[in-house]
């Protein structure tokens, strides 16, 4: 799989913003360019797919979406995202932009924290009308290479506050004092994943006690702050694993466990695998 890091920086829609939006009418790259970076990659910017009609299936960190009418796919940076071989949908928006974009909005998105593990949003006819009109707008805005940044930003930040409000429509609000907690715990296990802070050191750092910690992440992610850590780290494994190639050895300690066998076992309990059985299992896909 080719390094994909400057893919936004190539192939940008704006001179002054890494941003690439592709419509069945607009924004294709030449099929050879498309052809060379592969199916599969590791994102290294944000990316969604909203489609109008018809049906796709993505992969995301080894699991499958079916993608239909009227729902929305985001993938975040370093997941890695599987293109499918057929299926297109007739009528779609792809979307692209990073982190410097990202920096230039004027508020914070919680659902890009992806607190419920939730990758893929369905949204009612009025909503999806809604998300239609600003991704036309923006395809309009980035038809010109020199328009004005402020006004893609603008649309940007509407289509963003649109996609905020349907991941956190089912009475769930990230203002909520323990989602919120929930929400800075998970972006601190991002932020530190290969530190392994302990609980009560996570805990003392986002201002609460260890039981309030283990209530607040098992009501929400189902599983105790130690379990939620260990699955975070597996999965980071099995990115790298996926896409690139090192040692046992080498991909424990880029992971901050200072025993390889121990992080083996680590991974064959989480699982079922060895480390090595999971690759083959890759390269036989």
């Amino acid at each position: 799989m080719q390094n994909i890091e400057s893919f936004l920086n190539l192939y940008k829609q704006n001179h002054r913003l890494p941003i690439l939006l592709i419509s069945p009418d607009f924004g294709h790259l030449p099929a050879e360019i498309a052809d060379s970076y592969g199916l599969t990659h590791r994102k290294t910017h944000y990316f969604f797919l909203f489609m109008l009609e018809g049906c796709t299936r993505h992969g995301v960190d080894l699991r499958e979406f079916d993608i239909k009418n009227n729902e929305l796919l985001f993938i975040l940076p370093h997941q890695i995202h599987r293109l499918p071989t057929t299926g297109k949908g007739t009528d779609y928006f792809k979307l692209g932009f990073d982190e410097e974009c990202l920096s230039q909005l004027p508020k914070q998105y919680p659902f890009l924290i992806n607190p419920f593990n939730n990758q893929k949003l369905q949204f009612t006819p009025s909503a999806a009308a809604r998300l239609k009109s600003i991704f036309g707008l923006l395809r309009d805005l980035l038809s010109t290479a020199d328009t004005d940044p402020e006004l893609i930003l603008a649309h940007l930040n509407s289509l963003l506050t649109e996609i905020n409000t349907a991941y956190f429509a089912a009475g769930k609000s990230p203002a909520d004092s323990k989602l919120s907690q929930y929400i800075r715990f998970k972006l601190f296990i991002e932020n530190h994943l290969t530190d392994h802070t302990t609980v009560s050191d996570i805990a003392e750092k986002l201002a609460l006690n260890t039981n309030s910690l283990y209530y607040i992440v098992k009501h929400y992610s189902g599983l105790s702050p130690k379990e939620f850590i260990t699955n975070r780290l597996i999965l980071e494994a099995k990115r790298r694993l996926y896409y690139a190639e090192s040692s046992v050895k080498e991909l424990a300690y880029d992971l901050g466990f200072n025993d390889p066998e121990y992080f083996s076992r680590l991974f064959k309990k989480a699982t079922g695998k060895t480390i090595t059985m999971f690759v083959q299992d890759l390269s036989g896909n």
